[in-house]
């Protein structure tokens, strides 16, 4: 039975699922906007059965963000910065969801910040820098761990996954690329999504590509979501992992 634990490295609360006894490989998912550090939990389940015997490296860790939505009528969603919900309409309505692309949003660099010394944390209880490891995340979750990567101090995960994500910070992000230059980028985004549209995940991997990175880009017919194939593709990375 795969069994969950609430542990806390650095300031934050996460769900720590091991894919064995001694589990050396951190593999960190970051969830989105109003959701809990559960939300994603589910992909290690997913994950370790699909790859049996080669989970047992893998030690599956979902922070929690931080900032509670419990004012805005989520008792149980958090949040990595605030956003503003009435812009985002006006510009998805007004098709100029692409001004987002050169904005860096209020709160993403204190974010950042705490998520790296949780980062840190994690990485050091499994062994510390000589060990491989895998970021990534959802929506909101996945442009934070990709912020993390090009602006905080970290060693540059061996996996990026990066579901559901969208362009931001451009400027600070292609000036950076080259951190990632050792990294494998896995990135995938529905086609109708109706939260962060197809085009600004576009953008992102047209960034990545351009910069040299290794990035492959997986789209599929459906909205803001996990679809089952990207779960298969990562979780044969996953694998693939020595």
């Amino acid at each position: 039975m795969i069994q969950a634990q609430r542990l806390r490295f650095g300031s934050i609360d996460c769900i720590v699922v091991d894919g064995g006894k001694s589990p050396s490989i951190p593999v960190i998912l970051c969830h989105g906007y109003g959701a809990s550090g559960m939300d994603l939990a589910g992909l290690s389940a997913e994950w370790i059965h699909l790859i049996g015997d080669a989970a047992a490296p893998f030690q599956f860790v979902f922070p929690e963000a931080p900032h509670t939505l419990e004012a805005e009528g989520m008792p149980d969603g958090h949040a990595w910065w605030p956003i503003n919900m009435m812009r985002m309409m006006d510009l998805l309505q007004t098709d100029q969801m692409d001004q987002l692309q050169y904005e860096q949003p209020v709160g993403i660099s204190d974010s950042t910040e705490e998520i790296c010394r949780t980062i840190d944390a994690v990485r050091e209880s499994l062994g510390g820098a000589s060990t491989p490891w895998v970021l990534g995340g959802f929506s909101q979750g996945a442009m934070l761990t990709l912020n993390a990567t090009l602006r905080g101090d970290l060693i540059a995960p061996t996996l990026m996954f990066q579901f559901s994500s969208n362009l931001i910070c451009k400027p600070q992000w292609e000036s950076e690329l080259s951190k990632l230059k050792r990294t494998r980028v896995f990135q995938s985004h529905g086609t109708v999504d109706p939260i962060l549209p197809f085009s600004g995940a576009q953008a992102l991997h047209d960034m990545l590509r351009q910069g040299g990175i290794d990035a492959d880009f997986h789209s599929f017919p459906g909205p803001h979501t996990i679809d089952a194939e990207s779960i298969t593709i990562t979780g044969q990375m996953l694998a693939s992992i020595e």
